[in-house]
């Protein structure tokens, strides 16, 4: 496992190696590359990025942004995207805001479209207006 800084990006980036096995539940709020095996849960603000030759087994991953390379076996959320490259094997259901399939990957599951909803302060914001958009989102 190693960590570094990407100085263009000027964000941490943790890399669990290929020789890497991490079975649990995983939290991190930067940047993951996994290059090795992975089993349990992951749940970040991050951007995850499951290498070529990865493996995970989840009960399911939730991060800001995923990117596979590799194999993934369960379900996988992103707020923003997610991007299955040449190659990669998905077997579960995502759902995200954006989704790119390459062609060449091997996916099996269904696809929830989700889209991306403000945060709104709720101590802050006119009374009016909270209650319009809050009948508005329930008439999705």
């Amino acid at each position: 496992m190693a960590r570094f800084l990407d100085r263009e990006k000027e964000r941490d980036i943790t890399v669990f190696g290929k020789n890497t096995s991490f079975c649990g539940i995983l939290t991190f709020s930067e940047e993951l590359h996994i290059e090795g095996k992975f089993e349990g849960s992951i749940e970040s603000k991050g951007a995850l990025v499951i290498k070529k030759d990865a493996s995970c087994s989840v009960d399911h991953i939730q991060a800001d942004s995923i990117t596979v390379e590799g194999m993934v076996d369960g379900d996988i959320s992103a707020l923003d995207r997610i991007e299955m490259k040449t190659g990669s094997s998905v077997k579960g259901n995502v759902s995200a805001a954006r989704l790119r399939i390459a062609d060449g990957v091997s996916f099996e599951g269904s696809v929830e479209m989700v889209t991306a909803v403000e945060p709104v302060d709720i101590f802050t914001i006119r009374s009016d207006l909270l209650k319009n958009r809050l009948l508005s989102r329930d008439s999705e």
